[in-house]
């Protein structure tokens, strides 16, 4: 990667800008490895000589499709900016780890998720760090094999100029810090230094007594004889290459060796000349780093890292492979967490990573930790329908015994979201998403157990997640509209009110019903902006309807209220806000509460709603029947009306009625009138069960017998048909 030139325009170095988050992470960097550069650069040079390579890492951070091996790069031009020192490129890797999303994770075209930039991040510090070692290698071997080839000129010389140039010749072979050998064409070893004899264990004899085509490693590179037979035969001039070799004690050398070609006066070949340099140390600590990046430094477990890479092998194996993930959830954990310490949450954790990999032990089997208390287990083969089961099985079965931890046992059980099929179908991304889904399944279902993967399933959670998203913009951008459905006086049929029923526009789902999006409005908080949106239209609309229906009494307008809105601070002051600015009489309002928001009510949560009917607001005790409360609770609540449930005038539709079903809501109508409680019935869709409503006493009624809910202007013209 060649280092981007400097723009010669003006960037946007707002702080919170793209590039001034770049340039404070360039600034961090700087101050990091600037104590250990040798360089005639002043900081601030140093800084703005960093910046195209900061670009350069954010630019591969947010890559499509990722690739981390330009990485490398910025790696090799930290060496040639003379950053040399091993501190330099720990410090580096540091400020990657801890900066590089921080501050750029957001400067790309898409965001990316949490756990897509920190699996980035990882493997571009694993690239920078190979990239640094390789430069910093081959500017040494460089160097040295100038100093090789001197000698060896120096040699010649010394041989023609007799005793005071060999002399010269032997000290800089004797002396050279890297490992020097010469051998013939044959291979037979005619000379090493002493380094070199050093590097194979320091027994001379070792080294000469074997023949260059006989120090084979099974780690060898296939080019490796390649190149040799090509350079001996005089068809290559030199060569490079990662070669071990073994010791005389059966250790493994690593080596980066350079074999050069040297040829007689009439330049016909006559010796090789192999230079190499010893990187045992060195690839130890690039394997440390390589293991570092890719596991749990907690529990020692492969990270997501490590993970994604193999599962992603194994979704792109051959045809006819198959693979099983289990997507393990701890449950209670946060409890657990909470109540003894995190100390001793790591600590059950890492029992229980102990136990998870006593579970996964057969061939072509791990198991990963993610982070926090989420695992995986992945089983590839031919036959994993049934071992991903008997896996998900023994993982709940090692959980069933106690963890010990300071004198307590704990019981840790979990909840696993079990995803199966053959290669080639799904990305690792889409594989990872569907376990995650299914295990929550699980873990609503009662946890302890694991449940497979649905597609269907899968699909409507990911509707919802959608939906839940979209929800704030939703009603910024007025996606929302109100359908009303009349009230029905059973007396005379004229309409009596109508309730607002909330309505979502979606741009790619159509027009979706409140059963679709409250509960996540409630679950999100935006219930309590929107409920307000709709008391506001509602109020509105009602009052233009007073104004154009002057002569058929006030027109009363039902909304709903969430649970959520009861518990609200301000639904008493927003509510008065709302009824002063439209000028609506109170007494045209209802407020409707679910009579399950209201089972085992304390004073506190009944206040606001007394003091709106203080107020002249009617409260209406909405699905009255389906919440099983104490019918004495009626006397304390402050509720003027009361709407029977759908589920009571089903069994009206038929021919005879249900007589159970008359004289339940006989009964209630009965005590309702005795507390001076009106009685709206919902669900009416018959003239029949419209007429035996009326003879039981109820008072208003709705339903698709009446109408559907509607737009506004329906309401207005039946208000005009009831004035006619």
């Amino acid at each position: 990667m060649s280092i981007p030139a400097q723009s010669s325009g003006t960037p946007d170095t707002e702080p919170d800008g793209p590039e001034g988050r770049l340039r404070r992470f360039a600034t961090i960097w700087s101050r990091a490895i600037f104590p250990s550069t040798a360089t005639s650069l002043t900081r601030t040079e140093f800084e703005q000589h960093l910046l195209p390579l900061a670009r350069g890492l954010s630019d591969i951070l947010h890559a499509r499709p990722f690739d981390a091996a330009p990485a490398g790069q910025v790696g090799a031009a930290l060496v040639a900016a003379h950053c040399t020192d091993p501190d330099a490129l720990s410090s580096t890797l540091g400020v990657v780890d801890s900066y590089l999303v921080l501050y750029c994770g957001s400067n790309g075209e898409s965001a990316l998720s949490t756990e897509d930039s920190r699996a980035r991040c990882a493997r571009m510090q694993h690239a920078l760090a190979g990239g640094f070692t390789q430069a910093l290698r081959e500017r040494t071997l460089s160097e040295q094999e100038a100093i090789a080839r001197s000698a060896l000129t120096a040699r010649s010389d010394a041989e023609r100029a007799l005793h005071a140039t060999e002399a010269r010749f032997r000290a800089v072979f004797k002396d050279a810090a890297i490992g020097i050998g010469i051998a013939d064409l044959d291979g037979n070893v005619l000379e090493v230094n002493d380094t070199l004899t050093r590097m194979f264990g320091g027994l001379d004899h070792h080294v000469r007594s074997h023949k260059i085509n006989e120090w084979v490693h099974p780690e060898d590179s296939p080019y490796v004889w390649k190149y040799y037979d090509e350079l001996v035969r005089g068809e290559r001039e030199h060569y490079r290459v990662e070669k071990p070799y073994y010791r005389n004690d059966g250790t493994v050398l690593w080596t980066n060796l350079t074999v050069s070609l040297l040829r007689d006066a009439e330049g016909e070949p006559q010796y090789q000349l192999a230079l190499m340099e010893d990187t045992t140390e060195r690839r130890l600590l690039n394997l440390r780093l390589r293991y570092e990046a890719t596991h749990d430094a907690l529990t020692g477990l492969p990270n997501r890292t490590l993970f994604f890479e193999r599962l992603e092998k194994a979704l792109t194996a051959a045809d006819g492979s198959r693979f099983g993930l289990c997507y393990l959830d701890l449950d209670g954990f946060k409890a657990i967490n909470d109540s003894l310490g995190h100390a001793s949450g790591d600590r059950l954790l890492v029992e229980v990573a102990d136990r998870l990999q006593s579970c996964a032990t057969a061939r072509g089997e791990m198991v990963a930790r993610l982070g926090g208390d989420e695992f995986v287990a992945l089983t590839t083969g031919a036959d994993t329908e049934t071992e991903v089961v008997e896996l998900a099985c023994r993982i709940l079965g090692v959980l069933t015994n106690p963890i010990r931890l300071d004198g307590r046992e704990l019981t840790v059980r979990g909840s696993i979201g079990v995803v199966e099929g053959p290669a080639r179908e799904r990305n690792a991304a889409e594989v990872l998403r569907s376990a995650d889904i299914t295990m929550y399944r699980a873990k609503s279902a009662g946890g302890n157990r694991f449940e497979f993967a649905d597609d269907e399933a899968d699909a409507r959670a990911i509707t919802r997640h959608g939906l839940t998203t979209a929800l704030p913009a939703a009603l910024e951008r007025g996606e929302f509209f109100i359908e009303y459905q009349p009230l029905v006086h059973l007396d005379d049929g004229t309409v009596h009110g109508a309730e607002a029923l909330v309505r979502w526009c979606h741009p790619q789902h159509g027009v979706l019903g409140p059963d679709r999006f409250i509960p996540l409005a409630e679950h999100t908080g935006l219930i309590v902006p929107l409920g307000r949106w709709v008391l506001e239209e509602s109020v509105r609309q009602a009052n233009f309807w007073q104004k154009r229906h002057t002569d058929g009494g006030p027109l009363r307008i039902n909304v709903n209220l969430s649970p959520t809105q009861l518990h609200h601070p301000r639904l008493v002051a927003e509510t008065v806000d709302v009824l002063e600015r439209s000028g609506l009489d109170p007494g045209a309002l209802c407020l409707e509460v679910t009579e399950s928001a209201l089972i085992g009510a304390d004073d506190d949560l009944l206040k606001p709603l007394r003091q709106l009917a203080e107020m002249g607001v009617d409260i209406a005790l909405d699905d009255f029947g389906t919440g099983y409360s104490n019918l004495a609770n009626l006397r304390r609540l402050p509720v003027s009306v009361l709407k029977l449930d759908r589920s009571f005038t089903m069994g009206m539709q038929q021919h005879p009625a249900d007589p159970v079903d008359l004289k339940i809501v006989e009964g209630i109508v009965s005590l309702a009138h005795s507390l001076d409680l009106a009685v709206t019935v919902e669900g009416v869709e018959t003239g029949a069960q419209a007429e035996q409503l009326r003879k039981l006493g109820c008072d208003t009624a709705q339903g698709w017998y009446y109408a559907r809910p509607g737009a506004p202007d329906r309401i207005h013209s039946l208000l005009l048909a009831d004035a006619v």
